[in-house]
């Protein structure tokens, strides 16, 4: 838990990367989603590179790649652009956005693992979240919704947007990240509506919790 009071320091400490755009094993290009795990290891969605990279903690000189990076395409053993990641604690794999195959696909975290397996196909997913009973959360921004699965299920349902796209209440607009609290309740973040937005459990529409004021420098946009 995070404190009302909390501040931050100033300047941040370099934990991967930092040496650049490349596809060497100490560069990322164009990283988008990550996640830590309780070890603080990070992995990192490397989007630029097609692949997803680990960082053990403390080990900021070279990376290791644990999924994909065997060039662009759409092979079980490559990925195209993914955009997100989480570690899926139960089975030890890699979970990702393969958001340029349009599908999500999980990676064994064993070594030697040379390959990932469908789960789902035919979703233009951008952002991944799972919750404590092990619902997997993804937003698709082509449909401008978010659905939850259980592993293994195809066609999940739908907790947040399927209203098309647009800006109101029950609608979203290019979703992107997900998070999911203890109770369920589901924090969209929307890229053309410049706004946060939370979704309860059951609901038809969302609450604005950040932003909703249009695109701008303000504290309130």
């Amino acid at each position: 838990n995070i404190p009302a009071n909390a501040k931050w320091t100033q300047n941040g400490v370099a934990i991967a990367g930092g040496h650049g755009r490349g596809d060497a094993t100490n560069q990322l290009s164009w990283p988008y989603g990550l996640f830590i795990d309780d070890d603080q290891t990070a992995v990192i969605a490397d989007t630029g590179n097609h692949r997803i990279m680990q960082w053990k903690n403390g080990d900021t000189t070279n990376g290791q790649v644990v999924a994909g990076g065997n060039g662009q395409g759409n092979g079980l053993n490559q990925l195209n652009q993914p955009t997100d990641v989480l570690i899926g604690e139960e089975t030890d794999s890699l979970i990702i956005c393969d958001n340029g195959n349009r599908r999500v696909v999980r990676w064994s975290r064993l070594s030697g693992t040379t390959q990932g397996e469908m789960l789902i196909d035919n979703i233009n997913c951008l952002g991944l979240a799972m919750n404590e009973q092990r619902y997997l959360y993804v937003s698709d921004i082509g449909k401008h919704e978010v659905r939850r699965y259980q592993l293994g299920e195809k066609n999940g349902t739908l907790v947040a947007g399927g209203n098309g796209e647009g800006d109101e209440f029950n609608q979203l607009n290019k979703p992107h990240y997900l998070f999911v609290d203890r109770d369920h309740s589901v924090y969209v973040s929307e890229y053309w509506n410049h706004r946060v937005m939370k979704w309860v459990e059951g609901a038809k529409e969302g609450i604005v919790v950040a932003g909703g004021q249009g695109q701008g420098s303000a504290l309130t946009q």
